[in-house]
Protein backbone atom coordinates (compact mmCIF):
# COMPACT_ATOMS: atom_id res chain seq x y z
CA UNK A 1 0.00 0.00 0.00
CA UNK A 2 1.36 3.40 -0.94
CA UNK A 3 -0.33 5.34 1.83
CA UNK A 4 -1.39 4.96 5.44
CA UNK A 5 -4.98 5.81 6.30
CA UNK A 6 -4.98 8.93 8.42
CA UNK A 7 -8.73 9.44 8.92
CA UNK A 8 -10.80 7.67 11.57
CA UNK A 9 -14.00 5.92 10.51
CA UNK A 10 -16.36 8.60 11.82
CA UNK A 11 -14.57 11.32 9.82
CA UNK A 12 -14.63 9.15 6.72
CA UNK A 13 -18.41 8.74 6.99
CA UNK A 14 -18.91 12.47 7.48
CA UNK A 15 -16.70 13.27 4.47
CA UNK A 16 -18.58 10.88 2.20
CA UNK A 17 -21.99 12.24 3.25
CA UNK A 18 -20.85 15.87 3.01
CA UNK A 19 -19.20 15.27 -0.37
CA UNK A 20 -22.32 13.70 -1.82
CA UNK A 21 -24.41 16.57 -0.43
CA UNK A 22 -22.09 19.11 -2.12
CA UNK A 23 -22.28 17.28 -5.44
CA UNK A 24 -26.08 17.20 -5.18
CA UNK A 25 -26.27 20.92 -4.36
CA UNK A 26 -23.89 21.83 -7.15
CA UNK A 27 -25.65 19.74 -9.75
CA UNK A 28 -29.36 20.04 -8.97
CA UNK A 29 -30.40 22.85 -6.66
CA UNK A 30 -30.35 26.03 -8.71
CA UNK A 31 -26.61 26.03 -9.45
CA UNK A 32 -26.46 23.78 -12.49
CA UNK A 33 -24.61 25.39 -15.38
CA UNK A 34 -23.05 28.07 -13.18
CA UNK A 35 -19.32 28.16 -12.39
CA UNK A 36 -20.14 28.15 -8.67
CA UNK A 37 -22.12 24.93 -9.12
CA UNK A 38 -19.19 23.28 -10.89
CA UNK A 39 -16.83 24.43 -8.13
CA UNK A 40 -19.06 23.07 -5.36
CA UNK A 41 -19.50 19.80 -7.25
CA UNK A 42 -15.74 19.41 -7.81
CA UNK A 43 -14.92 20.05 -4.17
CA UNK A 44 -17.65 17.58 -3.21
CA UNK A 45 -16.10 14.89 -5.41
CA UNK A 46 -12.68 15.41 -3.84
CA UNK A 47 -14.17 15.38 -0.33
CA UNK A 48 -16.07 12.15 -1.00
CA UNK A 49 -12.96 10.52 -2.49
CA UNK A 50 -10.87 11.31 0.58
CA UNK A 51 -13.62 9.71 2.66
CA UNK A 52 -13.73 6.56 0.52
CA UNK A 53 -9.96 6.19 0.42
CA UNK A 54 -9.35 7.18 4.05
CA UNK A 55 -6.35 9.37 3.28
CA UNK A 56 -6.32 13.16 3.41
CA UNK A 57 -3.24 14.77 1.84
CA UNK A 58 -3.68 18.00 3.81
CA UNK A 59 -3.87 16.10 7.11
CA UNK A 60 -0.70 14.31 6.09
CA UNK A 61 0.96 17.60 5.21
CA UNK A 62 0.04 19.00 8.63
CA UNK A 63 1.46 15.82 10.26
CA UNK A 64 -1.83 14.85 11.86
CA UNK A 65 -1.89 11.18 12.76
CA UNK A 66 -4.79 8.99 13.67
CA UNK A 67 -4.98 8.14 17.37
CA UNK A 68 -5.19 4.45 18.12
Amino acid sequence: MLYVKNLPTWKRIIRVVAGLAMVTCGAHYGLQGLPLGYLIGGVGIITALTGFIGFCPMCSFAVRKQKK
